[in-house]
Protein backbone atom coordinates (compact mmCIF):
# COMPACT_ATOMS: atom_id res chain seq x y z
CA UNK A 1 0.00 0.00 0.00
CA UNK A 2 1.11 3.78 -0.68
CA UNK A 3 -0.14 6.66 1.12
CA UNK A 4 1.21 10.20 1.13
CA UNK A 5 3.83 11.19 3.69
CA UNK A 6 1.81 12.98 5.99
CA UNK A 7 -1.05 9.82 5.81
CA UNK A 8 2.03 7.89 6.14
CA UNK A 9 3.29 9.55 9.01
CA UNK A 10 -0.12 9.94 11.15
CA UNK A 11 -0.46 6.24 10.32
CA UNK A 12 2.80 5.08 11.64
CA UNK A 13 2.37 7.42 15.02
CA UNK A 14 -0.99 6.21 15.71
CA UNK A 15 -1.50 3.60 18.44
CA UNK A 16 -3.86 0.93 18.35
CA UNK A 17 -4.55 0.85 21.44
CA UNK A 18 -4.59 4.27 23.18
CA UNK A 19 -6.71 7.12 21.71
CA UNK A 20 -3.94 10.15 20.90
CA UNK A 21 -4.98 13.34 20.22
CA UNK A 22 -4.40 14.81 16.79
CA UNK A 23 -2.59 18.16 18.75
CA UNK A 24 -0.13 15.15 20.43
CA UNK A 25 -0.08 13.20 16.56
CA UNK A 26 1.21 16.27 14.93
CA UNK A 27 3.41 17.33 17.54
CA UNK A 28 4.86 13.62 17.90
CA UNK A 29 5.18 13.44 14.24
CA UNK A 30 6.43 16.73 13.50
CA UNK A 31 3.38 17.82 11.31
CA UNK A 32 1.39 21.41 10.87
CA UNK A 33 -1.55 20.68 12.78
CA UNK A 34 -3.81 21.25 9.62
CA UNK A 35 -1.98 18.98 7.92
CA UNK A 36 -2.19 16.39 10.67
CA UNK A 37 -6.11 16.46 10.81
CA UNK A 38 -6.52 16.38 7.11
CA UNK A 39 -4.42 13.26 6.75
CA UNK A 40 -6.42 12.27 9.73
CA UNK A 41 -9.52 12.24 8.16
CA UNK A 42 -8.69 11.06 4.90
CA UNK A 43 -7.16 7.75 6.94
CA UNK A 44 -10.60 7.57 8.88
CA UNK A 45 -12.49 7.63 4.88
CA UNK A 46 -10.16 5.07 4.01
CA UNK A 47 -10.93 2.99 6.89
CA UNK A 48 -7.64 3.14 8.18
CA UNK A 49 -8.09 5.05 11.74
CA UNK A 50 -10.75 6.23 13.93
CA UNK A 51 -11.82 9.72 14.80
CA UNK A 52 -13.59 10.13 18.50
CA UNK A 53 -15.02 14.14 19.02
CA UNK A 54 -14.91 15.40 22.18
CA UNK A 55 -16.92 18.56 22.56
CA UNK A 56 -16.65 20.91 25.97
CA UNK A 57 -17.75 24.09 26.84
CA UNK A 58 -16.01 27.01 28.64
CA UNK A 59 -17.22 30.28 30.08
CA UNK A 60 -15.38 32.97 30.53
CA UNK A 61 -16.58 36.62 31.75
CA UNK A 62 -16.41 39.54 29.44
CA UNK A 63 -14.45 42.84 30.49
CA UNK A 64 -18.01 44.48 30.95
CA UNK A 65 -18.90 41.21 33.43
CA UNK A 66 -15.67 41.82 35.31
CA UNK A 67 -16.88 45.52 35.69
CA UNK A 68 -20.03 44.68 37.24
CA UNK A 69 -18.58 41.84 39.57
CA UNK A 70 -16.99 45.10 41.17
CA UNK A 71 -19.69 47.62 40.96
CA UNK A 72 -22.69 45.53 41.00
CA UNK A 73 -24.81 44.81 38.03
CA UNK A 74 -26.87 47.86 36.60
CA UNK A 75 -30.27 46.72 38.15
CA UNK A 76 -29.00 45.80 41.52
CA UNK A 77 -27.40 49.44 41.95
CA UNK A 78 -31.02 50.39 40.97
CA UNK A 79 -32.88 48.34 43.24
CA UNK A 80 -30.94 49.12 46.25
CA UNK A 81 -30.76 52.61 45.62
CA UNK A 82 -34.83 52.63 45.15
CA UNK A 83 -34.90 51.09 48.91
CA UNK A 84 -32.55 53.10 50.42
CA UNK A 85 -33.89 56.24 49.26
CA UNK A 86 -35.76 58.38 51.71
CA UNK A 87 -38.50 61.02 49.81
CA UNK A 88 -41.13 63.19 51.83
CA UNK A 89 -43.70 61.28 49.79
CA UNK A 90 -46.41 59.37 51.35
CA UNK A 91 -46.06 56.70 48.63
CA UNK A 92 -43.76 54.14 48.02
CA UNK A 93 -43.04 55.80 44.46
CA UNK A 94 -40.02 57.64 44.25
CA UNK A 95 -38.86 60.11 41.15
CA UNK A 96 -36.73 57.98 38.73
CA UNK A 97 -34.07 60.64 37.71
CA UNK A 98 -33.39 60.65 41.46
CA UNK A 99 -33.11 57.16 41.71
CA UNK A 100 -30.88 57.00 38.44
CA UNK A 101 -28.41 59.64 40.46
CA UNK A 102 -28.08 58.08 43.56
CA UNK A 103 -27.49 54.70 41.68
CA UNK A 104 -24.15 56.35 40.12
CA UNK A 105 -25.41 54.91 36.76
CA UNK A 106 -23.48 56.01 33.71
CA UNK A 107 -25.34 56.63 30.37
CA UNK A 108 -24.82 53.13 28.95
CA UNK A 109 -26.07 51.76 32.09
CA UNK A 110 -29.58 53.55 32.95
CA UNK A 111 -31.32 51.27 29.76
CA UNK A 112 -29.57 47.89 30.98
CA UNK A 113 -30.88 48.90 34.57
CA UNK A 114 -34.46 49.92 33.49
CA UNK A 115 -34.88 46.56 31.27
CA UNK A 116 -33.86 44.29 33.54
CA UNK A 117 -35.17 45.86 36.68
CA UNK A 118 -38.54 44.99 34.78
CA UNK A 119 -37.57 41.69 33.72
CA UNK A 120 -36.67 40.38 37.30
CA UNK A 121 -39.93 41.91 38.81
CA UNK A 122 -37.67 44.15 40.81
CA UNK A 123 -40.68 46.45 40.86
CA UNK A 124 -42.59 49.16 38.91
CA UNK A 125 -41.71 51.94 36.60
CA UNK A 126 -45.19 54.20 35.66
CA UNK A 127 -44.88 58.01 35.19
CA UNK A 128 -41.49 58.18 35.59
CA UNK A 129 -41.75 57.20 39.31
CA UNK A 130 -40.11 53.87 40.40
CA UNK A 131 -41.44 51.30 42.99
CA UNK A 132 -39.51 49.01 44.30
CA UNK A 133 -40.68 45.45 45.25
CA UNK A 134 -39.22 45.17 49.07
CA UNK A 135 -39.50 41.25 49.18
CA UNK A 136 -37.09 41.12 46.57
CA UNK A 137 -33.54 40.11 47.79
CA UNK A 138 -30.76 41.43 45.54
CA UNK A 139 -28.08 39.34 47.38
CA UNK A 140 -29.61 36.35 45.52
CA UNK A 141 -29.71 37.41 42.19
CA UNK A 142 -29.40 34.44 40.27
CA UNK A 143 -27.32 35.79 37.63
CA UNK A 144 -24.90 38.34 40.32
CA UNK A 145 -23.96 34.92 42.49
CA UNK A 146 -22.92 33.38 38.61
CA UNK A 147 -20.95 35.70 37.85
CA UNK A 148 -19.30 35.70 40.85
CA UNK A 149 -19.39 31.63 40.81
CA UNK A 150 -17.70 31.38 37.48
CA UNK A 151 -14.99 33.85 38.76
CA UNK A 152 -13.85 32.09 41.73
CA UNK A 153 -14.03 29.05 39.90
CA UNK A 154 -11.96 30.72 37.06
CA UNK A 155 -9.84 32.09 39.82
CA UNK A 156 -9.12 29.05 41.91
CA UNK A 157 -8.29 27.33 38.14
CA UNK A 158 -4.58 29.30 38.01
CA UNK A 159 -2.71 30.20 35.17
CA UNK A 160 -2.70 26.07 34.38
CA UNK A 161 -5.83 25.56 33.72
CA UNK A 162 -7.25 26.28 30.18
CA UNK A 163 -7.19 29.11 29.05
CA UNK A 164 -10.69 29.32 27.25
CA UNK A 165 -11.93 30.13 30.39
CA UNK A 166 -14.22 27.53 33.09
CA UNK A 167 -15.40 23.66 32.16
CA UNK A 168 -18.77 23.78 32.00
CA UNK A 169 -18.76 20.92 34.45
CA UNK A 170 -17.32 22.85 36.66
CA UNK A 171 -20.29 24.83 36.67
CA UNK A 172 -22.88 22.60 36.14
CA UNK A 173 -25.03 23.59 38.74
CA UNK A 174 -26.15 27.06 37.37
CA UNK A 175 -29.11 26.95 35.41
CA UNK A 176 -28.68 27.21 31.68
CA UNK A 177 -31.20 29.77 31.45
CA UNK A 178 -28.78 31.88 33.57
CA UNK A 179 -26.21 31.10 31.34
CA UNK A 180 -27.75 32.08 28.62
CA UNK A 181 -29.03 35.54 29.86
CA UNK A 182 -25.25 36.22 31.03
CA UNK A 183 -24.20 35.48 27.21
CA UNK A 184 -27.27 37.55 26.13
CA UNK A 185 -26.39 40.53 27.93
CA UNK A 186 -22.78 40.07 26.25
CA UNK A 187 -21.52 39.59 30.35
CA UNK A 188 -20.30 35.50 29.70
CA UNK A 189 -18.59 34.77 26.97
CA UNK A 190 -19.16 30.85 25.21
CA UNK A 191 -17.08 28.47 23.63
CA UNK A 192 -16.84 25.34 22.22
CA UNK A 193 -13.77 23.47 21.80
CA UNK A 194 -13.65 20.03 19.75
CA UNK A 195 -11.12 17.53 20.92
CA UNK A 196 -10.36 14.92 18.20
CA UNK A 197 -8.80 11.89 18.90
CA UNK A 198 -7.11 9.13 16.73
CA UNK A 199 -6.47 5.24 17.00
CA UNK A 200 -6.07 2.51 14.16
CA UNK A 201 -8.55 0.11 13.59
CA UNK A 202 -7.72 -3.59 12.31
CA UNK A 203 -7.19 -2.52 8.77
CA UNK A 204 -5.10 0.16 10.17
CA UNK A 205 -2.69 -2.56 11.87
CA UNK A 206 -2.96 -4.94 9.21
CA UNK A 207 -1.73 -2.54 6.76
CA UNK A 208 1.49 -1.85 9.20
CA UNK A 209 1.79 -5.53 9.24
CA UNK A 210 2.63 -5.80 5.68
CA UNK A 211 3.90 -2.74 4.50
CA UNK A 212 3.24 0.84 3.95
CA UNK A 213 5.10 2.69 1.39
CA UNK A 214 5.34 6.49 0.93
CA UNK A 215 3.59 7.71 -2.44
CA UNK A 216 4.63 10.81 -4.40
CA UNK A 217 2.17 12.75 -4.66
CA UNK A 218 1.49 16.84 -5.60
CA UNK A 219 -1.44 19.12 -3.78
CA UNK A 220 -0.91 21.84 -6.48
CA UNK A 221 -0.03 22.50 -9.99
CA UNK A 222 2.80 25.13 -10.50
CA UNK A 223 4.63 26.89 -13.86
CA UNK A 224 7.45 24.75 -13.25
CA UNK A 225 5.18 21.14 -13.88
CA UNK A 226 3.44 22.87 -16.51
CA UNK A 227 6.01 23.90 -18.76
CA UNK A 228 8.17 20.48 -18.13
CA UNK A 229 4.78 18.59 -18.77
CA UNK A 230 5.73 16.39 -15.84
CA UNK A 231 2.01 17.02 -14.80
CA UNK A 232 1.25 14.63 -16.75
CA UNK A 233 3.05 11.46 -15.15
CA UNK A 234 2.19 13.57 -11.85
CA UNK A 235 0.10 11.62 -8.91
CA UNK A 236 -2.48 14.20 -7.15
CA UNK A 237 -3.49 14.26 -3.93
CA UNK A 238 -7.26 13.89 -3.03
CA UNK A 239 -9.15 16.20 -1.13
CA UNK A 240 -11.63 15.99 1.16
CA UNK A 241 -14.16 18.43 0.54
CA UNK A 242 -16.28 17.27 3.49
CA UNK A 243 -13.80 17.88 6.02
CA UNK A 244 -14.20 20.14 9.21
CA UNK A 245 -13.59 24.04 8.25
CA UNK A 246 -13.26 26.64 11.21
CA UNK A 247 -15.95 28.95 11.68
CA UNK A 248 -15.78 32.08 10.97
CA UNK A 249 -18.06 35.03 11.62
CA UNK A 250 -17.47 37.59 9.29
CA UNK A 251 -19.16 41.08 9.21
CA UNK A 252 -22.33 41.64 7.81
CA UNK A 253 -24.94 44.47 6.98
CA UNK A 254 -27.17 44.82 9.82
CA UNK A 255 -31.05 43.47 9.88
CA UNK A 256 -32.69 46.71 10.25
CA UNK A 257 -30.24 48.45 7.44
CA UNK A 258 -31.71 45.70 5.21
CA UNK A 259 -34.78 46.38 5.57
CA UNK A 260 -33.85 49.99 5.30
CA UNK A 261 -32.90 49.53 2.13
CA UNK A 262 -35.30 47.41 0.96
CA UNK A 263 -38.09 50.42 1.80
CA UNK A 264 -36.17 52.83 0.25
CA UNK A 265 -35.78 50.79 -2.96
CA UNK A 266 -39.42 49.61 -2.73
CA UNK A 267 -40.48 53.36 -1.97
CA UNK A 268 -38.21 55.12 -4.89
CA UNK A 269 -39.50 52.03 -6.84
CA UNK A 270 -43.12 53.56 -6.31
CA UNK A 271 -42.02 56.95 -7.53
CA UNK A 272 -41.31 58.66 -4.11
CA UNK A 273 -37.97 61.07 -3.32
CA UNK A 274 -36.31 60.89 -0.37
CA UNK A 275 -36.61 63.83 2.23
CA UNK A 276 -33.86 64.04 4.95
CA UNK A 277 -33.62 67.21 7.76
CA UNK A 278 -32.93 67.76 11.35
CA UNK A 279 -32.89 65.03 14.29
CA UNK A 280 -32.96 68.27 16.99
CA UNK A 281 -36.03 70.59 15.58
CA UNK A 282 -38.02 73.40 16.74
CA UNK A 283 -41.32 72.84 18.07
CA UNK A 284 -43.41 74.74 15.81
CA UNK A 285 -42.02 71.79 13.15
CA UNK A 286 -42.41 68.98 15.06
CA UNK A 287 -46.17 69.43 16.25
CA UNK A 288 -47.46 72.55 15.88
CA UNK A 289 -47.40 72.55 12.62
CA UNK A 290 -49.52 69.12 12.81
CA UNK A 291 -51.93 71.10 14.62
CA UNK A 292 -51.26 69.25 17.62
CA UNK A 293 -52.32 72.12 20.52
CA UNK A 294 -49.52 73.08 22.85
CA UNK A 295 -50.92 71.61 25.88
CA UNK A 296 -51.51 67.85 24.52
CA UNK A 297 -50.59 65.40 26.87
CA UNK A 298 -47.81 64.07 24.25
CA UNK A 299 -45.86 67.26 24.46
CA UNK A 300 -45.26 67.44 28.25
CA UNK A 301 -41.69 66.38 29.41
CA UNK A 302 -43.10 62.67 29.98
CA UNK A 303 -43.33 62.39 26.33
CA UNK A 304 -40.96 64.64 24.92
CA UNK A 305 -37.32 65.22 25.09
CA UNK A 306 -36.78 68.76 25.50
CA UNK A 307 -33.13 70.10 24.81
CA UNK A 308 -31.89 72.72 26.72
CA UNK A 309 -30.61 74.69 23.86
CA UNK A 310 -31.18 78.12 22.50
CA UNK A 311 -34.91 78.67 20.75
CA UNK A 312 -34.35 78.73 16.98
CA UNK A 313 -34.84 81.78 15.41
CA UNK A 314 -35.08 81.24 11.60
CA UNK A 315 -38.69 80.67 11.77
CA UNK A 316 -41.27 81.93 8.47
CA UNK A 317 -42.86 84.79 10.54
CA UNK A 318 -46.10 84.37 8.46
CA UNK A 319 -46.42 81.02 8.85
CA UNK A 320 -45.93 80.95 12.42
CA UNK A 321 -48.87 83.92 12.42
CA UNK A 322 -51.13 81.17 10.22
CA UNK A 323 -50.70 78.19 12.35
CA UNK A 324 -51.06 80.05 15.72
CA UNK A 325 -54.63 81.77 14.05
CA UNK A 326 -55.37 77.56 13.00
CA UNK A 327 -54.68 77.27 16.73
CA UNK A 328 -56.77 79.54 18.44
CA UNK A 329 -59.03 80.50 15.64
CA UNK A 330 -59.19 77.25 13.68
CA UNK A 331 -59.52 77.59 9.89
CA UNK A 332 -62.30 78.67 7.59
CA UNK A 333 -65.87 80.39 8.45
CA UNK A 334 -66.57 76.92 10.07
CA UNK A 335 -63.55 76.39 11.96
CA UNK A 336 -62.76 76.21 15.38
CA UNK A 337 -59.37 76.14 17.35
CA UNK A 338 -58.44 74.35 20.77
CA UNK A 339 -59.28 77.47 22.51
CA UNK A 340 -56.33 76.95 24.51
CA UNK A 341 -52.93 79.06 25.04
CA UNK A 342 -50.30 79.05 22.28
CA UNK A 343 -46.99 80.90 23.39
CA UNK A 344 -44.48 81.23 20.41
CA UNK A 345 -41.72 81.11 22.69
CA UNK A 346 -42.61 77.42 22.99
CA UNK A 347 -43.14 76.90 19.42
CA UNK A 348 -39.42 77.87 19.29
CA UNK A 349 -37.98 75.69 21.54
CA UNK A 350 -35.99 72.90 20.59
CA UNK A 351 -36.69 69.31 21.01
CA UNK A 352 -35.90 65.72 19.80
CA UNK A 353 -38.11 64.86 17.19
CA UNK A 354 -40.74 61.98 18.28
CA UNK A 355 -41.95 62.16 15.01
CA UNK A 356 -40.53 62.59 11.52
CA UNK A 357 -43.46 64.45 10.32
CA UNK A 358 -41.42 67.12 10.94
CA UNK A 359 -39.90 66.87 7.66
CA UNK A 360 -43.05 66.52 6.06
CA UNK A 361 -44.26 70.11 7.26
CA UNK A 362 -40.84 71.36 6.10
CA UNK A 363 -41.10 70.13 2.57
CA UNK A 364 -44.87 70.75 2.22
CA UNK A 365 -44.69 74.33 3.86
CA UNK A 366 -41.93 75.48 0.47
CA UNK A 367 -39.82 75.82 3.34
CA UNK A 368 -36.91 73.31 2.88
CA UNK A 369 -36.78 72.64 -1.06
CA UNK A 370 -39.09 75.93 -2.41
CA UNK A 371 -42.70 75.62 -3.37
CA UNK A 372 -44.10 72.19 -4.80
CA UNK A 373 -46.88 71.59 -7.44
CA UNK A 374 -49.09 68.63 -6.94
CA UNK A 375 -48.72 66.27 -7.78
CA UNK A 376 -46.22 65.09 -5.19
CA UNK A 377 -44.17 61.25 -3.66
CA UNK A 378 -42.15 61.76 -0.46
CA UNK A 379 -40.66 59.84 2.25
CA UNK A 380 -38.51 59.23 4.82
CA UNK A 381 -36.31 56.75 6.78
CA UNK A 382 -35.16 58.18 10.15
CA UNK A 383 -34.69 57.87 13.32
CA UNK A 384 -37.18 58.91 16.07
CA UNK A 385 -37.05 59.57 19.60
CA UNK A 386 -39.83 58.90 22.47
CA UNK A 387 -40.16 58.89 25.96
CA UNK A 388 -42.08 55.45 26.06
CA UNK A 389 -41.54 52.69 28.82
CA UNK A 390 -39.60 49.73 27.33
CA UNK A 391 -41.31 46.61 25.98
CA UNK A 392 -41.22 44.09 23.24
CA UNK A 393 -42.78 46.32 20.81
CA UNK A 394 -41.60 49.91 22.06
CA UNK A 395 -38.16 51.64 22.20
CA UNK A 396 -37.26 55.00 23.24
CA UNK A 397 -35.11 55.63 19.98
CA UNK A 398 -36.46 53.66 16.84
CA UNK A 399 -36.80 54.63 12.68
CA UNK A 400 -40.14 55.51 11.50
CA UNK A 401 -41.21 55.63 7.74
CA UNK A 402 -42.57 58.83 7.03
CA UNK A 403 -44.39 58.92 3.62
CA UNK A 404 -46.80 61.43 1.89
CA UNK A 405 -48.77 62.42 -1.28
CA UNK A 406 -50.12 65.52 -2.49
CA UNK A 407 -52.62 65.38 -5.71
CA UNK A 408 -56.05 66.44 -6.30
CA UNK A 409 -59.08 63.88 -5.27
CA UNK A 410 -57.10 61.90 -2.99
CA UNK A 411 -59.07 59.53 -0.72
CA UNK A 412 -58.63 56.28 1.76
CA UNK A 413 -59.04 53.98 -0.75
CA UNK A 414 -55.91 55.48 -2.62
CA UNK A 415 -54.15 55.36 0.55
CA UNK A 416 -55.19 51.58 1.69
CA UNK A 417 -54.04 50.79 -1.51
CA UNK A 418 -50.99 52.28 -1.09
CA UNK A 419 -50.38 50.17 1.92
CA UNK A 420 -51.52 46.68 0.04
CA UNK A 421 -49.09 47.72 -2.39
CA UNK A 422 -46.26 48.50 -0.21
CA UNK A 423 -46.46 45.34 1.80
CA UNK A 424 -46.67 43.20 -0.54
CA UNK A 425 -43.17 43.62 -1.70
CA UNK A 426 -41.96 42.56 1.79
CA UNK A 427 -44.51 39.22 1.45
CA UNK A 428 -47.14 40.53 4.05
CA UNK A 429 -50.86 39.97 2.20
CA UNK A 430 -53.06 40.38 5.92
CA UNK A 431 -52.91 43.96 6.74
CA UNK A 432 -55.54 45.15 8.98
CA UNK A 433 -57.15 48.83 9.27
CA UNK A 434 -58.65 49.98 12.43
CA UNK A 435 -60.30 53.75 12.46
CA UNK A 436 -58.42 56.05 14.77
CA UNK A 437 -58.21 59.92 15.72
CA UNK A 438 -55.00 61.88 15.31
CA UNK A 439 -55.35 65.41 15.64
CA UNK A 440 -53.33 65.99 11.92
CA UNK A 441 -55.43 63.48 9.64
CA UNK A 442 -59.08 63.25 9.40
CA UNK A 443 -59.65 60.19 8.51
CA UNK A 444 -57.18 58.63 10.54
CA UNK A 445 -56.83 54.77 10.41
CA UNK A 446 -53.95 52.23 12.14
CA UNK A 447 -52.33 49.28 9.98
CA UNK A 448 -52.01 46.35 11.51
CA UNK A 449 -49.86 42.54 10.53
CA UNK A 450 -49.74 39.69 12.14
CA UNK A 451 -46.60 38.04 13.27
CA UNK A 452 -45.50 34.79 11.37
CA UNK A 453 -44.58 33.01 14.45
CA UNK A 454 -46.43 34.17 17.42
CA UNK A 455 -49.93 35.07 15.27
CA UNK A 456 -50.05 38.22 17.32
CA UNK A 457 -51.47 41.36 15.96
CA UNK A 458 -49.18 43.67 15.74
CA UNK A 459 -49.63 47.56 15.07
CA UNK A 460 -47.23 48.69 12.51
CA UNK A 461 -48.42 52.43 11.60
CA UNK A 462 -50.82 55.29 11.34
CA UNK A 463 -52.17 57.54 8.59
CA UNK A 464 -54.51 59.54 7.44
CA UNK A 465 -55.54 62.60 5.48
CA UNK A 466 -54.10 65.99 6.46
CA UNK A 467 -56.79 67.92 7.86
CA UNK A 468 -57.59 71.30 6.32
CA UNK A 469 -56.25 72.57 9.66
CA UNK A 470 -52.67 71.42 8.94
CA UNK A 471 -52.63 72.43 5.00
CA UNK A 472 -54.04 75.48 4.87
CA UNK A 473 -51.69 77.65 6.87
CA UNK A 474 -48.89 75.57 4.87
CA UNK A 475 -50.46 77.25 1.91
CA UNK A 476 -51.04 73.48 0.32
CA UNK A 477 -54.73 73.82 -2.11
CA UNK A 478 -55.17 70.10 -2.65
CA UNK A 479 -55.54 66.75 -1.11
CA UNK A 480 -52.43 65.09 1.31
CA UNK A 481 -52.46 61.29 2.45
CA UNK A 482 -49.64 61.24 5.17
CA UNK A 483 -48.36 58.13 7.41
CA UNK A 484 -45.78 56.83 9.80
CA UNK A 485 -44.85 53.19 9.74
CA UNK A 486 -42.57 51.22 11.76
CA UNK A 487 -39.27 50.22 10.56
CA UNK A 488 -38.53 47.48 13.84
CA UNK A 489 -42.09 45.91 13.59
CA UNK A 490 -41.73 45.59 9.49
CA UNK A 491 -38.65 44.06 10.56
CA UNK A 492 -40.30 41.79 13.13
CA UNK A 493 -42.82 40.44 10.63
CA UNK A 494 -40.09 39.55 8.15
CA UNK A 495 -37.51 38.10 10.36
CA UNK A 496 -39.92 36.36 12.91
CA UNK A 497 -38.01 38.70 15.72
CA UNK A 498 -40.77 37.97 18.80
CA UNK A 499 -38.77 41.33 21.05
CA UNK A 500 -38.16 44.54 19.31
CA UNK A 501 -34.79 44.49 21.18
CA UNK A 502 -33.70 41.18 19.75
CA UNK A 503 -32.88 43.54 16.52
CA UNK A 504 -31.05 46.20 18.65
CA UNK A 505 -29.59 47.85 21.58
CA UNK A 506 -27.80 46.63 24.47
CA UNK A 507 -29.49 43.40 24.75
CA UNK A 508 -29.81 42.65 21.40
CA UNK A 509 -29.71 38.84 20.01
CA UNK A 510 -26.55 38.30 18.31
CA UNK A 511 -26.93 35.18 17.07
CA UNK A 512 -29.88 35.92 16.25
CA UNK A 513 -28.35 38.85 13.63
CA UNK A 514 -26.03 37.22 12.38
CA UNK A 515 -28.38 34.23 11.12
CA UNK A 516 -31.80 36.64 10.19
CA UNK A 517 -32.90 37.07 6.60
CA UNK A 518 -35.09 40.04 5.58
CA UNK A 519 -37.95 38.14 3.48
CA UNK A 520 -39.83 39.60 0.52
Amino acid sequence: MQLPDPQLTVLTTASATAETSIEQLADDAELNPTTATQAAFELRDAGLVTITETETTFYELTDEGQRYLVDGLPEIRLYRAAIDTDTDSDTDSVPLGLIIQSADLDDSEVDIALANFARKSYGSINNGEITATTSIDPDNDPEATALAQINSIDADAGESENAAGVDSKSIADIDDTVLEQLITRSLLTQQTDTTRAVSLTDAGVTALMEGVESAETIDRLTPELLTSGEWRDAEFAEYNVEADAPDIQNGKTHVLRQTAERVRDVLVGMGFEEMDGPHADADFWINDCLFMPQDHPARTHWDRFALDVPPIDDLPADLIETVESAHRDGVGSDGDGYHSPWDEDFARAIALRGHTTSLSMRYLSGTEIGELEPPQRYFSVEKVYRNDTLDATHLLEFFQIEGWVMAEDLSVRDLMGTFVEFYEQFGITDIQFKPHYNPYTEPSFELFGHHPKTGELIEIGNSGMFRTEVLDPLGVECDVMAWGLALERLAMLTTGAEDIRDLHGTLADLEFLRNAEVTY
